[in-house]
């Protein structure tokens, strides 16, 4: 049988293209068939008008229309160096060309005006290779005398990561006031708010006296709700360019009165003429983040470890180490810093109530003591409320249960002894929400359950306490979401939610076991449970490391993975920290 015939072959010739150009280049070169000269300078260069007029719109409308070049010899070519001139006939003759520091600038500007796109784009990456955070205004600048969109964009992409090393270079300082405005605004900004008000403030002594009256506005662009109050009353409130603006006093005045003020009638006030300026959120570049630290760990010793979630990748990263080890610390974060206070000091041959207080920032990753409290205690709850935190309850050295309750003033670094309450309870759940602390449940010396629901009035310095039949925990966190306290099991499954408002507690999808001595926090309106304890069907208590979460949205848990060890009596924060990319939600 014959094969039917094929009626037609398509044939490609790869290599047809490519010599095709070589050959052209060596006519070039030996002079054969040129019809003009491109000249620059006191060079000439034979090229075929075909090969430019195929190259670029620019010689497709020189040498196709009716301009005097269209019938002249030799064309000079202004403004394009000799060399960058042969070295862009090169490159159209051989796809090749050689880009370096030295003549980047010169070249882009000649493939701009002979409109070669690609040339153009190719000198924009090499010079986005070469970006850096002492460079990245510069290239900015440049970037815009070139018309070089793809450069500026990496480059203002540098300035806004980087801009913790942008803000003390000297290019920084010669922006003009638009631009400066431009960085500050902007959401996407990787600085912390402290670090905004350095810059405005270097850029104002680069020239003061045409630039203070700018202060005013530069200063609504620093978000005040986000900054330590230490720095913000103690340094920003003393700068003597900050004290010769009345509207920037003014500005603080109003945070003062709304940070230290526990009156709701003055919050809600002072919010009407604060409202645009404290409405502003974080910046992109600061992040929520959850840190789990100290505790029991895999039931052997306490933990020294402090470890923080790494969303993206959905893995535990280790933090410094706790100095020493504190068995049943208390655990609260406060303008980011994370507070371990007190324990009972395990180091020792015999241990003893700690009244030491570590903190972490996770700027500088490492623990530092702030002022001790007044007296040592361990297995006791600390909430934090505005700059303050207060520490409650727990057990003494002598091992018996205290009602007492200390201040912590961060603006001062110093502690003071506040109303007691009104009953001891060891491990209660405890919140502070809309000036008021919420003390729930627990148990009293006797290890009975208290069903009582304590509450501290912070501006008046005062405690109530209710019964109340629906309170039943021990050793369960409690945690704020949504305006609501949520208890989350205690020696059992149950999850309740607190309306403070409403006075009434709503019921929640149960836990998958009971547990206590777990630890939770929020993040991004969602409750995260990290270890803790719980007794199986067998009344067998065992140690866990689940990490779960609850959605209030769906009222359903979810497995989130597991810790890198099982753990109990620790502590689970949300720390805010700076980083250089902005994570998605």
């Amino acid at each position: 049988m014959d094969r039917q015939a094929v009626s037609t072959f398509l044939y490609e010739d790869e290599e047809q293209s490519s010599n095709l150009l070589l050959q052209l280049n060596a006519l070039r070169q030996e002079n054969i068939l040129t019809d003009v000269s491109l000249c620059s300078e006191d060079t000439e260069i034979p090229c075929h008008r075909n090969v430019m007029v195929s190259s670029s719109p620019y010689f497709r409308a020189m040498f196709c229309n009716n301009f005097l070049e269209k019938q002249q010899a030799k064309i000079n070519l202004k403004g394009i160096p000799s060399a960058i001139l042969s070295t862009v006939i090169d490159y159209v003759y051989t796809g090749r060309i050689s880009i370096s520091m030295d003549g980047v600038l010169p070249l882009m500007q000649a493939a701009s005006m002979l409109q070669y796109d690609r040339l153009f784009e190719a000198c924009s990456s090499f010079l986005q290779e070469q970006l850096s955070p002492d460079n990245c205004l510069s290239m900015i600048r440049l970037s815009e005398i070139l018309n070089c969109d793809s450069l500026r964009e990496k480059a203002k992409e540098m300035a806004m990561k980087s801009f913790s090393d942008v803000s003390v270079s000297e290019d920084l300082c010669e922006l003009s006031l638009p631009e400066l405005m431009g960085y500050l605004e902007d959401d996407s900004l990787c600085a912390e708010e402290e670090q905004v008000f350095e810059t405005l403030v270097a850029w104002i002594h680069h020239d003061p006296l045409s630039r203070h009256g700018a202060i005013s506005d530069l200063f609504k662009k620093v978000r005040l709700r986000y900054i330590h109050p230490t720095y913000l009353f103690q340094f920003i409130a003393n700068d003597p360019i900050i004290q010769s603006s009345t509207l920037c006093t003014e500005l603080i005045e109003s945070v003062r009165r709304l940070m230290f003020s526990v009156s709701t009638k003055c919050i809600n006030d002072t919010l009407v003429d604060l409202k645009p300026l404290w409405a502003a959120p974080r910046r992109y570049s600061c992040h929520d983040t959850l840190v789990v630290v100290g505790g029991r760990k895999n039931n052997e010793q306490t933990s020294r470890e402090a470890l923080i979630f790494d969303g993206k990748r959905e893995k535990w990263k280790w933090l410094a180490k706790l100095p020493i080890r504190l068995y049943k610390a208390s655990y609260v974060s406060l303008h980011s810093v994370l507070y371990v206070i007190g324990g009972l000091t395990t180091n020792t041959k015999y241990s003893q109530a700690s009244k030491t207080v570590y903190t972490l920032s996770l700027k500088t990753n490492q623990w530092w003591m702030a002022e001790p409290m007044l007296e040592p205690r361990f297995a006791h709850q600390s909430v934090s409320y505005l700059h303050f935190i207060f520490v409650l309850g727990g057990l003494r050295t002598d091992r018996r249960l205290t009602g007492s309750v200390e201040r912590y003033d961060s603006m001062f670094n110093q502690w003071e002894a506040m109303a007691a309450m009104p009953e001891a309870v060891l491990h209660p759940a405890a919140a502070a929400t809309d000036q008021r602390i919420y003390v729930f449940g627990g148990e009293d010396s006797m290890q009975n359950p208290v069903r009582i629901i304590q509450v501290y009035h912070i501006a008046r310095n005062m405690w109530s306490k209710m019964e109340n039949r629906s309170v039943k925990n021990v050793s369960a966190p409690a945690a704020i979401m949504d305006d609501k306290i949520y208890i989350i099991g205690g020696y059992t499954r149950r999850v309740i939610a607190y309306d403070t408002k409403a006075n009434r507690f709503i019921k929640c999808a149960n836990l998958k076991e009971r547990r206590m001595h777990h630890a939770a926090t929020v993040l991004s309106n969602k409750l995260y449970v990290t270890g803790g304890r719980s007794v199986n069907a067998h009344d067998v208590i065992e140690d866990l490391d689940n990490f779960e979460c609850y959605d209030p949205k769906t009222d359903s848990w979810t497995s989130e993975g597991s810790l890198p060890y099982k753990l109990f009596d620790h502590g689970s924060l949300t720390l805010t920290h700076v980083s250089q990319t902005r994570e998605q939600s």
